[in-house]
Parts: structure tokens; sequence; C-alpha cells
């Protein structure tokens, strides 16, 4: 798989997840089992900040050439989706999420995984 095209899973990603999760969060989260009440739907609103603001990183850093920049959104996304892995887990493991949480636990875990690869991977040469 290219850079360029895990920057792109990623942003779709963050799209699907994204805009709902700024507009409709109690929609979204009642999915997977989760019930917002006030500040949890500023939270999840906010969130959802976070996630659009991923989006924007992985579009418009999608043709980044083997560089230092590039090293930096590596592990930026690294260290973002393996957090989020990690809390995600927890949560379906202790019962806050339903059994969809699994799904949010292994997007997570794909795309850390995927950025990790590119952390690691000798650059070709030129």
């Amino acid at each position: 798989m290219s850079f360029r095209t895990m920057m792109v899973i990623k942003a779709a990603a963050c799209l699907v997840i994204g805009i709902p999760m700024l507009v409709v969060p109690g929609l979204l989260m009642s999915l997977l089992g989760v019930t917002l009440e006030t500040g949890g739907i500023l939270v999840a609103r906010l969130y959802g900040a976070a996630i659009l603001g991923n989006l924007m990183l992985t579009w418009f850093g999608r043709n980044v050439a083997v560089s230092d920049g590039r090293r930096a959104i590596c592990i930026h996304l690294l260290v973002y989706d393996a957090i989020g892995c990690v809390v995600a887990l927890l949560a379906t493991l202790s019962g806050e999420m339903n059994i969809l949480g699994w799904s949010v636990v292994l997007l997570y875990l794909l795309i850390a995984f995927g950025f990790g690869y590119f952390l690691l991977k000798k650059p070709s040469p030129a």
C-alpha cells in the first residue's frame, strides 16, 4: 500500500465519522450504545472538530514526499490512532460501548499499524 492510499483511507474514515460526530453526536454514539447528555454532546462535537482537522491533514498531506514533514504526520497519526485504540478498547471491554465498539477498536488499530508501517519503512532510493 502506498502512503497516498493510506492517507486517503484515513481521510475517508474521518469524513464518514467526523461530520456526524459534529452534527448529530447523540445519534452516532447511540449506535455504539452510548448515551450523551449536554456536556457529552459538547465534548463529542469537539472530538468531531478534531476528526475533521485530521481529515484536512490527511487529505492535503496525501502527496507529501518522503521528508521530515511526512515523518511528523506519520508520528501524529500513529499516536492519535494508538491512543484512540486503547480508549475504545477499554470502553468496549468495560461495557460502555456495545458490540459495535469492536469496529471502532479495529479501525483505530488498523490505521495505527498503517502509519507505524510508514514510520518503519525504509525510503526507496531515488
